[in-house]
C-alpha cells in the first residue's frame, strides 16, 4: 500500500463525517458524540496497548483529569489554553506513572492501572471535600454538542495520523518487538522503558484531552462521573471487539457496542454492569482476535481457496 494512502483515507472519512451535525437531530447528535468519545478513547488506548499487549485500565484516570481541568479552568482561561493545560497535566502524570510502573507486566500492570484510576478518584474527592467544601462542581462553558462533535472528530484524526506515523517509525518497530517478546527486544538493544513510556504518554495525553472536550456536555461533574471505572472497561471491551492489532480496529468495535450500551442503559439501567460483564465474557470467548481477526481469517480463507482452485489451462 502506498504510504500516502492511509492518511488520505483518514482525511476523506473525516470530511465525510464532518457534516453530520448539520442534519442530525438531538438524539442522534448525542449518540454520535458518544460514539466519537469512545472511538477517540479506544484508538488512543490502542496506540500503546495494541502493539505492546499491555492491558491498561487507567483510561478513566486520565479522562477524569481532563474533565476536572476543564471544570476548574474553563471559566477563567481561553478554551485553547485550557486544552493545552489539560494535555500538559496528562503528559506529566503519565510520565511519572510510566516511569514508576512500566517495569511491571501482565496482571500486575493491569491491577496497578486499575488502582491508579481509583486512587486519583479518591484524591480528587478528598481534595474537593477538604478545600472546596463540596464534592462536585458545575461546568458552565458555552460549547455546543456540535462543537464537541467536531473537536472529537478532529482529535480522532490527529490520533490516527499519529498512530500511522508511529507505526512507520523505529519506535513502532520497537513496540511491536516488545509485544512479541520484551526480553528478546531488550537483548536486541531496544530501550524498552523509554519506548513504552514515550507512547504511554502520547496515549494518555489524548485521553486527557477527550475528558477536557467532553466536560461541558455534562454541565455538572463529580468524581464518580469523571473517574467512572466503567469508562475504562467499556474502552477495553470496544478495543478488544474491534481488534487492537490494527490502528483502525477499535473503531470497528466502538460503533456496535456504543449502540448496544445505549440500548442497555435506557432499558436495563439496574442490570447494566451485569450485562456489561456478560458482553465482556462473550467477546473474549467467541471473538478473541476481534473483528479485525475475523476479517483476516476470511481473507486468508479466500486466498487459500484461490490457490487450491485448478488453473483454467489445466
Amino acid at each position: 500500500m502506498k504510504p500516502w494512502l492511509p492518511p488520505l483515507l483518514v482525511l476523506a472519512a473525516a470530511a465525510a463525517l464532518a457534516p453530520l451535525p448539520i442534519v442530525a437531530g438531538s438524539y442522534w447528535m448525542a449518540l454520535l458524540v458518544n460514539i466519537l468519545m469512545y472511538a477517540t478513547l479506544a484508538t488512543a488506548w490502542a496506540l500503546f496497548s495494541g502493539p505492546t499487549h499491555y492491558v491498561s485500565l487507567a483510561t478513566a484516570a486520565f479522562f477524569g483529569l481532563g474533565a476536572y481541568t476543564m471544570a476548574f479552568l474553563g471559566e477563567t482561561l481561553p478554551l485553547p489554553l485550557v486544552y493545552g493545560v489539560a494535555a500538559l497535566i496528562g503528559a506529566v502524570v503519565a510520565t511519572v506513572v510510566g516511569l514508576s510502573t512500566l517495569r511491571l507486566s501482565g496482571v500486575y500492570f493491569v491491577i496497578f492501572t486499575f488502582g491508579l484510576a481509583e486512587l486519583v478518584r479518591q484524591l480528587v474527592t478528598w481534595g474537593e471535600a477538604k478545600y472546596g467544601g463540596t464534592v462536585g462542581r458545575f461546568v458552565f462553558i458555552d460549547v455546543t454538542q456540535q462543537g464537541i462533535y467536531w473537536m472529537l472528530l478532529g482529535l480522532l484524526v490527529v490520533i490516527l495520523l499519529t498512530g500511522l506515523a508511529i507505526q512507520r517509525s523505529r519506535l513502532g518497530w520497537a513496540l511491536r518487538a516488545i509485544g512479541e517478546d520484551e526480553t528478546v527486544a531488550r537483548h536486541a538493544g531496544i530501550d524498552t522503558t523509554v519506548s513504552k513510556v514515550a507512547v504511554f504518554v502520547v496515549s494518555a495525553t489524548f485521553m486527557t484531552l477527550v475528558g477536557a472536550i467532553m466536560a461541558p456536555r455534562w454541565t455538572y461533574i463529580d468524581p464518580s462521573i469523571a473517574f467512572n471505572p466503567i469508562i475504562s472497561f467499556q474502552v477495553l471491551i470496544m478495543a478488544l471487539l474491534g481488534g487492537a492489532a490494527r490502528l483502525y480496529g477499535p473503531i470497528l468495535g466502538v460503533v456496535p457496542l456504543a449502540i448496544l450500551f445505549e440500548i442497555l442503559q435506557a432499558n436495563f439501567p439496574n442490570y447494566f454492569s451485569i450485562l456489561l460483564g456478560i458482553a465482556f465474557l462473550v467477546i473474549v470467548y467467541f471473538v478473541p482476535n476481534g473483528i479485525v481477526g475475523l476479517i483476516d481469517q476470511g481473507r486468508g480463507a479466500i486466498v487459500r481457496a484461490a490457490r487450491r482452485r485448478p488453473h483454467p489451462a489445466e
